[in-house]
């Protein structure tokens, strides 16, 4: 049924990088329905997340604020209270129908619903919220032996995997059946709806289900990039999360390939999930009637620098895939190369709805890059704060990064992609290090924040540069699930099990 404003679908994955989609330059990777997005709407082909790490890089989303505002800089840090507006609570306040299906990563309350007026509830790690719809799902289908229905993470969380589900009872699979039957039950409804599908893949661990993980092939994979400079590339982040991911021992490249393959597969087979929720929009009329955005929270080294995860400011960590959808307001086919940001996300949808924008917004609407109108040329991004910062900011030629716990700059050339220099001590591009770095300065000067990351408007904080103990296991996590109990025949279990 026609809506007097358009209906509002978000599809949102987690880890995924921006180079993993076949139209936009991925030669191998088997996209086809992130391929009809791009042709029938707008790729955003220089989107940065404002911090990459899922709960503050969604904090940013839902709130349309940098984290210099909200105050949400890391994982371990909370979002701000439950009544903190986001832009599912203007949609809901102005008549719109909202709903999450999946993955949210809201904190302190992993179950708030801010904004969503009701959610089918799913997080990463099981035991990690107490109402778990797909946990839920997954028992009553007979799958209740299995102890991580997500993968199994600690010691195997970078090791290739094929789920232990079968195709239709993964997570995947599961948030495209509760977003085809939102879509169902709304058609006869005349109210315009907000509907948001959060996948947890290709978050590691990397688990396709049968016979998707034999869809790419490790011989297959393009290798890393290592470049012979890489130690100039990196920072103190880029090592502490390789140690607890058990990836500081050595590098095996065939086994980073078959890693790459798996990522691949589980990025696939989202794709197909994507494919179904389209097609059932097409079929209750909808579909041109909806404005559909595709994106992530980050993206993922996967080997590259010889790093593994997020938490960095390399392209492939920060840089993430971004797509909108709506005829008559996103221009089928184009390709925006002006830098965008999730932030961006809260006022796009408001506006798309015909709400006023919202002062305390510090992103733009993406309609307005699309049509040359936005005066934004400059975004930002920041993972954690004070002695653990890493902050940076991009425009359209190059991207200049302080990270504290090493008191280093980092420039590149944006042309530079993958990055293989470090230019910041270059006298060549003083002028360009200049202007991005005080740009940077102005930003966090305008936060609430402030004295945590600036010394002075022209230095940022001094703290000691930090190191990795020496001790190779220092630092190791397990991440069993929460309650997990080994429950073996007496004789068999270790010495301090519980």
């Amino acid at each position: 049924m026609q809506k007097s404003t358009p209906n509002l679908l978000f599809l949102f994955t987690d880890q995924q990088r921006f180079d993993t989609i076949h139209a936009l330059g991925n030669p191998w990777i088997k996209t086809p329905n992130l391929d009809r997005l791009c042709r029938e709407g707008t790729a955003f082909t220089s989107a940065y997340t404002p911090a990459a790490e899922c709960v503050p890089a969604r904090c940013c989303m839902i709130t349309g604020q940098y984290v210099n505002q909200h105050g949400c800089g890391s994982n371990e840090q909370h979002m701000p209270p439950e009544d903190f507006p986001t832009y599912m609570s203007r949609l809901k306040e102005a008549g719109y129908r909202t709903h999450g299906a999946g993955k949210c990563h809201f904190t302190p309350n992993p179950e708030a619903l801010r904004g969503f007026q009701t959610r089918d509830m799913s997080e990463e790690v099981p035991g990690e919220v107490e109402r778990n719809d797909y946990r839920d799902a997954v028992r009553a289908a007979g799958y209740g032996h299995v102890v991580e229905p997500l993968g199994i993470r600690g010691e195997m969380y970078y090791i290739p995997q094929p789920s232990q589900l079968p195709a239709k009872y993964h997570h995947s699979h599961w948030v495209a059946d509760r977003c085809i039957d939102f879509i169902k039950n709304e058609e006869d409804s005349e109210q315009p709806w907000m509907l948001y599908g959060g996948f947890i893949h290709p978050h590691p661990p990397f688990a396709p289900p049968n016979p998707w993980h034999k869809l790419y092939r490790a011989p297959d994979m393009p290798l890393p990039h290592l470049p012979e400079d890489d130690g100039s590339l990196t920072c103190f982040i880029n090592r502490f999360q390789n140690r607890y991911k058990y990836r500081d021992r050595g590098m095996d490249l065939n086994l980073v390939r078959c890693i790459r393959a798996y990522y691949a597969a589980c990025i696939s087979f989202m794709d197909q999930q994507v494919g179904r929720i389209l097609d059932q929009l097409e079929a209750s009329g909808e579909l041109d009637n909806t404005l559909i955005v595709f994106s992530s929270d980050h993206g993922e080294l996967l080997g590259d620098f010889g790093c593994f995860g997020k938490r960095s400011f390399h392209d492939v960590a920060s840089r993430v895939p971004l797509i909108a959808r709506l005829p008559g307001r996103f221009p089928a086919g184009k390709q925006c190369t002006l830098p965008a940001s999730l932030v961006d996300i809260a006022p796009t949808f408001c506006a798309a709805a015909g709400l006023d924008n919202d002062p305390s917004y510090d992103g733009v609407d993406l309609a307005e890059l699309a049509n040359g109108s936005s005066s934004r040329d400059t975004v930002f991004f920041q993972y954690n704060r004070g002695e653990n910062a890493l902050v940076g900011s991009v425009n359209t030629e190059y991207k200049y990064v302080w990270s504290a716990p090493d008191q280093r700059e980092y420039l590149f050339a944006r042309e530079d992609s993958p990055e293989t220099r470090n230019l910041a001590d270059s006298t060549d591009v003083n002028e360009a290090k200049s202007h991005l770095k005080n740009k940077l300065l102005a930003h966090h000067l305008a936060g609430n924040f402030r004295d945590e990351i600036l010394e002075s408007e022209k230095s940022f904080l001094k703290v000691p540069v930090r190191t990795m103990p020496a001790d190779p296991d220092a630092g190791l996590i397990f991440q069993d699930p929460g309650g997990f109990k080994l429950d073996l025949p007496e004789g068999y279990l270790p010495e301090n099990s519980n």
